[in-house]
């Protein structure tokens, strides 16, 4: 997937690497897991785009306080926060 190609933009990471531990057939693909993952995708792509890859479920369940304190710019933490909270209403 394009996507997982750019992301890795820094690593050589071959994408069926990336595309396994997303859909949970390994738990990491080679430093990474699947919530650093996430968590750089949510500080490099759209929302949209994260929606193509995970379901609204398994964003909720990724989405902690955690992986949000991490973000490293905090305009993108008051984002998440606020998203983390409206999934938690209504999911």
């Amino acid at each position: 997937m394009k996507i997982y190609k750019q992301l890795m933009w820094d690593y050589n990471i071959p994408v069926n690497e990336i595309e396994d531990l997303i859909s949970g057939k390994s738990a990491h693909a080679r430093h990474y897991t699947k919530e650093s993952i996430f968590r750089k995708m949510l500080e490099s792509y759209a929302w949209f785009t994260i929606l193509q890859i995970f379901s609204p479920k398994e964003i909720k369940n990724m989405l902690t306080t955690d992986v949000i304190n991490k973000i490293r710019v905090p305009s993108l933490r008051k984002k998440y926060e606020f998203v983390r909270q409206r999934l938690s209403e209504i999911i």
